[in-house]
């Protein structure tokens, strides 16, 4: 398969060398995955953050189980960011879900593989329609994931900020009342959990952008301010990799509409 480039190419999103592991910390506070001992991994890890997600996600299915998180990370953001062909985009995801579940038989206490699982299948929620994706039970396994990575890494900001922006989605297309009694989503629970996210990781567009939507879906013109705020401080940020890239382009996007 052709896969389109990324259209922000940089240098300082490389990280060759002894580079990776000292921004380690940094390029992971949203994710929390640990440093891989195996070169190989690291060097897929490279192609992820310098925006090479074709190359990202074939060395790191190179590396076997290992590899997932890096070769479904990149699949992930490229199918959310890039592919612009909606049945690809759902393979793609759906492979993600699919070696995701693998994992968690395999390898149940990485956080990764329950949020990456439920990042996939929320995208492709998306791509399918979020009433659509409900009415297959698909909730239940997002939010069943994302309960998992936080029990297992209570620091996991993604995990965190997804989970807040499932109980705004879940409560915009289906209600409060309905919304709370079959999918238990609530307001209150939805804006803890993206204020604690922006605690932890006050550098994140994602979580700023994620947040802002989610205050629209739940309070609508009432926190439209707060929300536009958001994405002008999401807009403003340095970028360190390649998603963050594309999350700073994402916001700067949506203030030009």
């Amino acid at each position: 398969m052709a896969w389109k480039e990324f259209p922000y190419p940089n240098q300082a999103y490389r990280y060759p060398g002894a580079a990776l592991e000292k921004n380690w910390a940094r390029l992971h506070r949203g994710d929390c995955e640990p440093f891989p001992a195996n070169a190989k991994v690291q060097e897929a890890w490279r192609s992820y953050h310098s925006g090479d997600f074709g190359q990202a996600v074939d060395s790191g299915l190179a590396c076997g189980m290992g590899g997932y998180n890096a070769a479904n990370k990149a699949a992930t953001i490229y199918a959310s960011y890039l592919e612009s062909d909606d049945s690809r985009k759902c393979k793609l995801l759906l492979e993600v879900a699919q070696r995701c579940e693998e994992q968690q038989e395999k390898t149940p206490r990485d956080a990764n593989a329950w949020y990456l699982h439920a990042f996939a299948l929320g995208r492709y929620s998306q791509s399918i329609s979020v009433v659509k994706a409900l009415a297959q039970g698909l909730g239940g396994k997002i939010k069943h994931s994302l309960t998992q990575a936080i029990e297992i890494e209570p620091r996991h900001v993604d995990a965190q900020v997804a989970l807040g922006a499932y109980h705004a989605e879940v409560i915009d297309k289906v209600g409060a009342l309905v919304g709370g009694l079959t999918y238990g989503a609530k307001k209150s629970t939805g804006n803890e959990l993206l204020e604690a996210a922006m605690k932890l990781n006050p550098d994140s567009a994602i979580t700023r952008i994620e947040y802002a939507n989610a205050l629209v879906m739940m309070f609508g013109k009432a926190r439209m301010k707060d929300a536009e705020r958001l994405y002008q401080e999401a807009a403003a940020l340095a970028p360190m990799d390649a998603m963050e890239r594309l999350d700073v382009e994402a916001a700067k996007a949506e203030l030009a509409d």
